[in-house]
């Protein structure tokens, strides 16, 4: 009986350690660190900037870690703008979130073609798990002296052809999500990986 006891607390324990550095696995003292983002329409990769948005990568990439975004829509495209995602399931529903995160809008990094930044709602620090993608320049999404912006915290190092491609396809307003700008066929993003340290 206390073998099984012992035997069944190290089973639980390893469980424990195995959880707790899933949860924490997100390179926190790699400065830039890649994500690959594989899309029914290509491969994109993003190399992220710790040093500027240090709270905006860690929550990104928790997501991506705990495999948030895998098999998620790209739910809103805009050409000329921007190509968003993060927050819907194949179903288009809403996936639950953690808790909104500070905004670091002011950190020097500017909505520029390429780069990816944190969408939010009207105040200022409600960002949570979706994210977007610039395909043109966007510097009026950046702060000024008067209003917060919307945080960059990276920049595509590759696929910058597929995020082009997927900012032409042709959009509806979705009466399932009640959104506009909502792609007629569905952009899937099949699964998020933080890559190995170089």
């Amino acid at each position: 009986m206390k073998a099984w006891i012992l035997k069944s607390l190290a089973s639980v324990s390893l469980l424990f350690a195995s959880q707790v550095c899933y949860a924490v696995d997100i390179q926190p003292n790699t400065l830039y660190p890649q994500v690959a983002l594989e899309t029914s329409m290509g491969k994109i990769v993003v190399e992220l900037d710790r040093t500027r948005a240090p709270i905006t990568v860690d929550n990104f990439l928790t997501y991506v870690v705990k495999g948030h975004y895998d098999n998620t829509l790209f739910h809103r495209v805009i050409a000329d703008f921007v190509v968003q995602g993060g927050g819907l399931d194949l179903n288009k529903q809403e996936k639950p979130t953690a808790d909104l995160i500070v905004n670091e809008s002011g950190n020097g990094l500017s909505n520029l073609t390429g780069t990816i930044a944190m969408a939010r709602e009207a105040e200022p620090h409600t960002a949570s798990s979706q994210f977007y993608f610039n395909v043109v320049d966007n510097e009026k999404l950046d702060p000024s002296s008067r209003r917060w912006g919307y945080a960059v915290f990276g920049e595509v190092t590759e696929g910058m052809d597929v995020l082009q491609a997927m900012s032409l396809v042709p959009t509806e307003f979705n009466t399932t999500v009640d959104w506009p700008d909502f792609p007629v066929q569905d952009i899937v993003l099949k699964k998020a990986t933080l890559l190995p340290r170089n």
